[in-house]
């Protein structure tokens, strides 16, 4: 027998985008219903991406701190990993965040049913689990299934030594030899956590540089900073993989020669593709790209008027922050608002160690774009605040359009640099010129300050480094 529910707004899939749209929606007083086809509310972020990956690299930031302080007279031990502790620790602090999803949704009086929902028509979805089929009628309807990682063909990814990014948060051995294929965010994350807690990795990739999005000047930088850490092959290429006796034979091959190597295990680490198969979306007609990402406009809109998606479902930058966004935004249209999305800026962290983060325009786009740019970099090895916290091998820098003398991206390599993005992006978002920075008053010493001293280098007024604008 076949339950039927009548509801205003469906949202499917709990991550950040489909929880941010949940709990907008029924603070504007439509009633929700959210579907999450796992027992955990939070999407990949708060179980296997986000959080928990933040949670070891955090454990692996202080191994490396009690490790380099030792050249500032306090010598610590080698520290001991106790695996268990940390594992139960993750899901512990996982759990937390959780349960409070779960008690928001209670305090907004956003229904949670648990299932997968398939599409039967374009005001219909058929939830299906262990005690019953639902079919629940909306008005309109959020996609917010989010993404999974991208398999590789001829590799068996069935084995327990063939891992994902979820698998390979989920802890359940530290390999003494550990290959990652791929050097996007991820690869480079979790090669920062497993390098710190004992493992030999190596990070390959068939492109020539690691994030090849971003400009040369920081990416040598960061490459000098983890090259003791763990080992980056660029432009190589795997011929073939096969599991035996516990172990990982691989043969890798770039412009020059062949290696064969063992590994204990393997992670693969190359991207995300949109989780739609299970919606039945050719069903009722909704148009997705070549990619299979669903194709929306600035209001979130598909092409059949009361479906709606956001999130990672519809493109890159597969990003968090980027989707609870979205949520908000797709709960104000479906309300009546006339509202869109039209971000200047969305902010970017690699929290690897050191950390890198970006925004905006990079040097090489402006080239490309023709625009009219000016940049200037300051070396944290002059900042106070940096050489006093051990963490001087960062940079600052800021590219501004020379025309208007506006503000059009900004990138930092060093610690904490995710959390002085912010400031840049704002900056960007407002549409201010440098001038404002370079004008605004930063606390001193701080690693934030060098945001106000780059801007003072591109107007001529800065004291700390030589004025080469006199």
């Amino acid at each position: 027998m076949i339950r039927d529910i009548h509801i205003q707004v469906l949202v499917l899939g709990s991550g950040p985008a489909g929880y941010s749209a949940a709990f907008r929606s029924a603070d504007l007083g439509l009633s929700t219903i959210l579907v999450e086809k796992y027992n955990q509310l939070g999407g990949v972020c708060l179980n296997v991406g986000c959080i928990p990956s933040k949670f070891l690299l955090h454990i692996a930031k202080v191994i490396k701190e009690s490790q380099e302080i030792s050249k500032q007279g306090v010598v610590f031990s080698d520290p001991k990993i106790d695996f268990n502790l940390i594992k139960k620790n993750k899901d512990k602090i996982i759990n937390t965040l959780s349960n409070g999803l779960k008690s928001l949704s209670k305090m907004r009086k956003v229904d949670i049913i648990n299932g997968i929902g398939t599409f039967i028509d374009s005001k219909t979805v058929l939830v299906k689990n262990n005690k019953e089929n639902i079919h629940i009628h909306f008005q309109d309807v959020i996609i917010a299934t989010g993404s999974k990682p991208i398999t590789l063909p001829n590799i068996p990814n069935d084995s327990n030594y063939i891992w994902n990014s979820t698998q390979a948060l989920s802890l359940n051995t530290i390999p003494k030899k550990l290959l990652i294929i791929g050097s996007g965010i991820i690869g480079l994350e979790m090669a920062t956590f497993y390098s710190a807690i004992g493992s030999k990795v190596d990070v390959i990739d068939r492109c020539d540089q690691v994030l090849p999005f971003l400009d040369q000047d920081i990416i040598k930088i960061f490459l000098k900073e983890i090259k003791n850490n763990f080992n980056i092959l660029l432009g190589t290429n795997i011929d073939n993989i096969f599991v035996k006796d516990n172990q990982v034979f691989v043969t890798l091959s770039n412009k020059i020669n062949k290696e064969k190597k063992i590994y204990d295990a393997i992670l693969i680490a190359v991207g995300r593709i949109p989780n739609i198969k299970e919606l039945s979306l050719d069903k009722i007609g909704v148009i997705v790209d070549k990619n299979n990402f669903i194709i929306v406009d600035d209001q979130f809109k598909t092409n059949i008027p009361n479906i709606y998606a956001i999130g990672d479902v519809i493109g890159q930058p597969m990003l968090a922050h980027k989707g609870i966004h979205q949520g908000h935004i797709v709960s104000e249209v479906i309300s009546g608002y006339k509202h869109y999305f039209d971000p200047i800026a969305i902010p970017s962290v690699a929290y690897t160690d050191p950390e890198i983060a970006w925004v905006g325009i990079h040097e090489n786009e402006a080239i490309k774009r023709n625009i009219n740019y000016e940049v200037a970099t300051f070396p944290w090895n002059a900042s106070g605040r940096a050489i006093v916290s051990n963490c001087s091998n960062g940079i600052t820098k800021l590219i501004i359009n020379k025309d208007n003398r506006k503000v059009i991206g900004g990138i930092l390599v060093g610690r904490q640099a995710g959390e002085l993005l912010s400031e840049i992006t704002l900056a960007i978002e407002m549409g201010c010129d440098i001038e404002d920075i370079s004008l605004t008053i930063h606390p001193h010493p701080t690693l934030c300050e060098s945001i106000g001293l780059t801007a003072q280098i591109l107007q001529g007024t800065v004291t700390d480094l030589m004025n080469l604008k006199i």
